[in-house]
């Protein structure tokens, strides 16, 4: 069975959940990936109001699309994160310049939307769990080793409660290894596995986008965690250095031309998808291939179609199951 094609909408918040399906469903998408914020899934309303799952189902129904996935990307953030003022737009206002109560917040809602995913009937939610340590990625002032070993027991302390609920709820969490998370490379995803002690309920959702930058090998990363890939994003990045920028940014918002890197729609970068999808394979991953699309120098609409049609064809032929020469054998046999 292929693997079905969804669009994450976190990036069409600005829509109605029922536009972007009727779009999305035009497209030629399987399903959807609920962001928690917008009007698209609401995690409070999920688990106060009887109805509010089914509806959201019936919505996606009516648009033939389905959906394998939540997202609160947001929220998980603030678990970790060294909060300031631009996170205010994420919490309740009564929350706002309060930095240490967003951490509060941040964890309840966390186990709130394991329990919400399971009233959906979900069983991945993706998100982020923010760092208390990248602002120490770059070592000077010196940082010791006992700070960053602070910054992944951090890790354990505040995210095994929520795991514990997910764990209860039969729902794993998949981190979007990502710069500004505990994980955002290879050996920072075994630190924070290994911080958890490996616990099942905790796995990645694999986005080469943010790897590709990095210059991280993307099929390395998934030979490297095969059993953990509970969800995989489909979004491009391409590194422009010209000479001139780092891989840093430089303080360029995305979009400008000087940048040394930026996202791109699926297809339109440098990462290689076909490898990818060959990976993906070879672990035995089934669930959503989920177009995250982000490319600041494309109609977003022209973008998410093409991306659409893109990642069907490019990712979406399932594994051979055989050897191509096994029909040698099998034609003797029948001699």
């Amino acid at each position: 069975m292929a693997r079905p094609v969804t669009l994450f909408t976190g990036q069409w918040a600005d829509l109605t959940l029922e536009v972007i399906c009727q779009k999305a469903s035009q497209w030629g998408y399987d399903g959807i990936e609920l962001p928690c914020w917008g009007d698209h899934f609401n995690v409070q309303r999920a688990l106060k109001e009887p109805g509010y799952c089914a509806e959201r189902k019936a919505l996606l129904a009516k648009y033939g699309l389905k959906c394998w996935a939540i997202s609160n990307h947001l929220v998980g953030q603030l678990v970790l994160d060294v909060n300031d003022a631009r996170t205010d737009d994420w919490v309740p206002a009564d929350l706002r310049g309060k930095h240490t109560e967003k951490n509060t917040w941040a964890i309840q809602e966390m186990k709130d939307t394991a329990r919400a995913a399971a009233k959906l009937g979900v069983t991945v939610v993706n998100g982020f769990t923010g760092s208390s340590i990248w602002p120490y990625l770059y070592s000077f002032p010196p940082v010791s080793d006992a700070m960053i070993k602070a910054g992944f027991d951090l890790l354990a302390e505040r995210w095994n409660p929520i795991l514990d609920v997910f764990k209860q709820e039969g729902v794993k969490f998949a981190l979007e290894v990502h710069p500004t998370e505990i994980a955002f490379d290879l050996y920072s995803a075994e630190m924070a596995l290994d911080a958890l002690d490996r616990r099942p309920e905790f796995g990645f959702n694999f986005d080469p986008s943010h790897l590709h930058w990095q210059m991280v090998d993307s099929v390395q990363f998934i030979r490297a965690f095969p059993d953990r890939i509970y969800h995989v994003h489909v979004k491009d990045a391409a590194r422009t250095l010209d000479g001139k920028s780092g891989i840093l940014g430089s303080h360029l918002n995305f979009g400008d031309p000087r940048r040394g890197w930026d996202f791109r729609s699926p297809g339109r970068g440098q990462v290689d998808f076909e490898e990818i999808a060959r990976a993906l394979n070879t672990i035995g991953y089934t669930g959503p291939l989920s177009v995250e699309w982000e490319d600041p120098g494309m109609d977003r609409e022209f973008g998410a179609a093409e991306a659409a049609q893109f990642t069907k064809t490019k990712m979406g032929f399932a594994s051979a199951g055989r050897l191509f020469d096994s029909a040698f054998a099998e034609a003797q046999g029948k001699k």
